[in-house]
This record gives C-alpha cells, structure tokens and sequence, in this order.
C-alpha cells in the first residue's frame, strides 16, 4: 500500500486555476521533486499533501499511523524558544518528548515537585529510544552551519530560521518529508551535505526543488505541475529531460498537424460551399471552432537576443579592495569573462558586488569602471515595486519597444510572453504574483535595460528551472560580461569561465568545473548546553547529571556501531566491482557518516572528561 495517495485533487485561486484531477501514489522510501513554473501550484500541492492546505476537489489519503514533518519557505516556532528546543518543537512525538522534557527540567529549578515529571519524561525517552536525538539535532545543526543552540530563534534572520525549521524536519526522520526548496540559503558544501544526507535516509521523500543536480542524484522520479495537470516521469532529472523532449516533439507534431488541417478548412470555407447539406454544415462548423481554438507556440526557447550597449576595452578592476568581512583584493575583469563567485555564507560574496556596484562604500583600495560599462545588477533581496502596478507596466516602465541585436525590435508584452508571462497576465496587479514570478519579472526588468556588465547574486533562490533554462540561453548569446555569486553548480559549471573562490575573507581564483570541487564542511563543533542547575553551580567542574550520563551511554554504543558501519564501507569500496550506484551509495553513506562520527567522538570526549 502506497504511504500516501492523492486522487483526483484539484486546486484553483480566484480568477487562477491551479491543477485539476492530480492522481498519482508516492510509495514506502521514495524520493520525488517537484517541479513547475512559479505559480503553478507546487508549493500549494505539497501543502496539501502535509494536510496544511485544503483541495477543492478530490482527497489525500495517508496510510495509518505515519510521521510526516513539512518544511515551508516561511517556517513558524513557538514564541521565546531557543534554536535547539525549535527543532524539537515539531508535531513528531519521539522529537517532542525531548522538547518537554527540556521544559520539565527548567520547571524543575522553579519547582521541586516537578521532579516526578522528569523521571517519567526520562523513562519514556529511554523506552522510545530518543536520547540520541539530542546528539543528532546538534549534529544536524552544525553541520547546517548553526552552532550557538541557546540563542533565541527570534533573533535569527529568515535564513538562518530557515536552516533551523530544515533540521527540524531531518532530525525527527520522519515517514513521510516533505520540502520546500531545502537548499535555499546553503552554500556549496552544505547542499552536498545535504544531498548525501537525504540519500541515506529511509524516508518517503517530496521535495520542491530548482537544484537540478539535486533532482539529477537524490531522487529517482519527477512530478511536474504543468498547464494545470500534474505529469509523472519515473525517473532522475535526466530521465525526465529525455521523455519531456519526446513529449514536446510529439505535441510540435500534433500542432503541425492541426495547423495544416487548419488551412485546408480555411481554403474550403473560402471557396463556399455549393450546397448546404448536413455534412457540409457539419464541417463548417469543425472549421469555425478550428479557427478559434487556441493553439500553443511551436517552440519553447528564448529568442531574446538584446541589442546591447557598446563595451570598451577597459571593464573592471580593484587595487586593495577591502571591507569588514574581505581582505584586500586585487581583480581584473577581462572581455567576455564570466565569473562565477562562490564560498560559504558569510565569506564576504555579496559585499564584493556591493563594493564594485557603488552600493557600499569601501574601508580602503579602489574600484575602477570603464566609462562604458553599464551595470546591470540582480540583487538578492526583492526589489521594491509598486504592488498596484500592473505587470506590463512594470516592464514598460523600463522599454516600450527593445532592440534585438539583429535589429528587429520586441515589444514590452511579446517580451513578458518570452519570459514566461502569457497574454492573461499581463494586466494582473503585481501583488497577486507568486514570489517566484515577481523575481522573474524583477529579472526581465534588469535584462531589458540592456546591460553589458551582468551581475547576478544568487538568482536561483527564488526563480523555477525554466526561467534557469532561459536565462542560461540568453547568456549563451549575451556578447557582454558576467559576475555570478550562486549556489546552484549546474548554474555555475553552465556559465562561469573561472571562479573565484571566497573563504574567511581570501579569496583564491579557480579554473575548473565548481561541480569537481569538494568544499569541506567545517568541522561540526556543537557547544555543550548548560542544564539549569550547572548554570546556578560554581565555575568548578560539575558532575555528569542525569540526563547528560544517558547521552554519553548513548553516544559510546553509536560511536562503536558507526566505526564498525564505517569500517565495512571502507572494505566494500576498496574491493567492489559492482556497478556505480550501489558504490555511489557506499560513498555517500560513507561521508555522512564520517561527519557524524566527527561530531559524536568530539562530544563523547566532553562528557568522559567530567565522568
């Protein structure tokens, strides 16, 4: 029986269908992403299938008795809680014993009859076998890049939150995971983390997702939210990229084939009927509902080739760049050069683009631009439209009419049709757009003032793989420069011709593809949390208590089954000859395990040190 099955569900907004009649089963440890066009509905989809948003038509069935933990763009906690009780604030009951078993023992320093609680929480952790979680939240978080677990949740940014609410859904392993877009604000070396993270879980796994690496190694088939139907393809990214092309080569076909029985019908209707026999009138009326048929465009590429500003010989270039969180740079934009920019949060990206674009003042060095660089600069945070605006005129506020470089023009609606925006939404209001849609139509702005230096920073946070795919194509034919800070390595291994490297503030320059770099992630140090009543003792070393000894029992029993588990992978892999997934499983399982035991031993020692 599958885990979950969605029949016949359907989902509209006012004056916006969403999908209609979705049916399809996700099966016991299945991984599937979920991909469309921003707008379409994906997010609201997984919203029903956790139960968090009704269908209008059709139902959702759960098989009895499951676990699910959804994680949302926009995730909510309880008010006043730190970073470590927010992961164990979720709706999954192992996960939640430990929550109140924290609250239990702050009671306790306030009450002392609060004690019967704690032994009883303590046995039922002990009998669920939750103790190890705790170990497993501060393993997850720091290897998400969060290691202070006391501060208060309030205080974070959305980011950060959102790293928080991803290791609370992990941290449960629950039956049923589902995800929206997980690796939005993680670098490099946490998306991999992630990546062999999910691979080794036993969980039922949906996931929204623009990563297309992603898709292409952790799940093993697509659903697409489409033209308001929802399309199964049992398979990888790859797979799916295969069987879509046949789909679209059939469906140019079937157009081809409507079009030309459209013109005979035309030239028949011109001609006129000589006699008006019940045929004739039957074929007539064939024709005039022919003529008025919608029919889709042949093609779905890009034909955006911007005429674009003359660029002189002299680009970009710093002397002794420097700022807060950036050592000194020297760089040199070179003709035709596309940078890809990459490094761990906070290693100083964003500030780099704010100091070349003159949007942040430096603390020393300098920046020079020929005098005929135009900059165009896609920010990361949103940018600032009039909500009451309507679409076309937030683009003709920019260009009535472009220039293509073969010196036709394009109009301001053809344009918004080219990205993604059909006729029907044209005059919608930009506050009815989806996030994702008001991101793409903040791109095309950027695009239409036809810049020759483009400088994107992390353009694929918000924005669906098929706006990737036309952005990918107009740079395929962009004669100008291109600075890129992302994440996406598809993107960046599509794009870049060099990269440099961001890291503590240095940055080193790299010439290879950014999917071949194995960007370690830091060393997972978890800070031990002080129980209540070690925070009121005195500064001298304090006994293990109760709770901390079961931790440390724990802590030895997985340590010695993780080294063994590590042990046999490293002889499978050094004797296999078995074929390349099952040892790419090996290897992935091999180096989510290594960061866990890392984490563990470290925390063992703490612990045996004041036995």
């Amino acid at each position: 029986m599958p885990i979950v099955t969605v029949e016949q569900v359907s989902k509209a907004f006012p004056n916006r269908p969403l999908f209609e009649g979705a049916n399809f089963g996700l099966e016991w440890g299945e991984k599937v992403g979920l991909i469309g066009l921003n707008g379409s509905g994906k997010s609201t989809l997984l919203k029903i299938i956790a139960g968090q948003e009704p269908a209008d038509a059709g139902q959702v069935v759960w098989a009895r008795d499951i676990a699910v933990e959804y994680l949302s763009q926009e995730p909510e906690f309880p008010a006043g809680v730190s970073v470590l009780k927010a992961v164990f604030s979720g709706d999954n009951r192992v996960v939640g014993l430990l929550g109140e078993y924290q609250e239990a023992c702050e009671a306790l320093t306030r009450d002392a009859s609060q004690m019967e609680r704690v032994a009883r929480l303590s046995d039922e952790i002990e009998a669920a076998g939750a103790w190890e979680l705790e170990t497993r939240a501060r393993t997850v978080l720091t290897a998400l890049g969060i290691d202070w677990f006391e501060r208060p949740v309030a205080e974070l940014s959305g980011g950060q939150r959102k790293l928080v609410a991803l290791a609370r859904a992990l941290v449960g392993q629950p039956d049923l995971l589902l995800l929206d877009e997980p690796t939005n604000h993680l670098d490099l070396a946490r998306i991999e983390w992630l990546e062999n993270y999910l691979k080794g879980m036993q969980t039922t796994l949906v996931m929204v997702t623009h990563d297309r690496y992603f898709l292409e190694l952790v799940v093993g088939r697509i659903l697409e939210v489409e033209g308001g139907q929802v399309h199964d393809f049992a398979g990888n990214y790859g797979f799916y990229l295969e069987h879509k092309e046949l789909r679209e080569q059939h469906r140019v076909k079937a157009a081809d084939r409507e079009e030309n029985h459209l013109r005979r019908e035309l030239a028949w209707l011109r001609q006129g009927p000589k006699a008006r026999s019940t045929r004739q009138k039957a074929r007539h009326k064939r024709a005039l509902e022919l003529i008025d048929s919608p029919r889709e465009a042949k093609g779905r590429e890009l034909a955006l080739a911007l005429g674009m500003r003359r660029l002189g010989k002299k680009l970009l270039e710093t002397q002794g760049l420097r700022a807060r969180n950036l050592a000194p740079l020297d760089f040199e934009l070179q003709p035709g050069e596309r940078v890809g920019i990459v490094g761990p949060n906070g290693s100083g990206k964003t500030t780099f683009l704010e100091l070349i674009t003159g949007s942040l003042e430096p603390e020393g060095g300098q920046v020079e631009l020929g005098s005929t660089v135009h900059i165009g600069y896609y920010r990361q945070q949103s940018e600032e439209l009039d909500p009451g605006m309507k679409v076309i005129e937030a683009v003709r506020e920019v260009a009535e009419v472009l220039p293509l470089a073969d010196g036709r023009s394009l109009s301001a609606a053809r344009l918004l049709e080219q990205f993604l925006f059909p006729p029907h939404t044209h005059y919608n209001l930009v506050e009815k757009l989806s996030g994702g849609e008001r991101r793409r139509l903040e791109l095309l702005r950027v695009l239409m003032d036809r810049p020759n230096l483009l400088i994107l920073d992390e353009p694929t946070n918000d924005l669906d793989i098929d706006t990737l795919v036309r952005l990918e194509t107009y740079l395929d034919d962009f004669a100008g420069c291109v600075i890129l800070v992302s994440h996406d390595r598809y993107l960046l291994d599509r794009v870049s011709t060099r990269y440099l490297l961001f890291n503590e503030g240095r940055v080193e320059e790299y010439l290879g593809l950014v999917s071949e770099l194995r960007p370690a992630v830091p060393a997972a140090r978890p800070r031990p949390t002080p129980s209540p009543a070690r925070a009121q003792a005195s500064a001298r070393p304090q006994k293990l208590s109760y709770k901390e000894a079961q931790e440390l029992a724990t802590l030895e029993q997985s340590i010695a089954e993780g080294e063994a588990r590590q042990a046999e992978l490293e002889g499978l892999l050094a004797s296999s000859q078995d074929d390349f997934e099952k040892v790419h499983g090996w290897y992935a399982e091999l180096e989510t395990l290594r960061t866990r035991l890392e984490v563990e031993v470290e925390r063992w020692a703490e612990l045996a040190e004041r036995q």
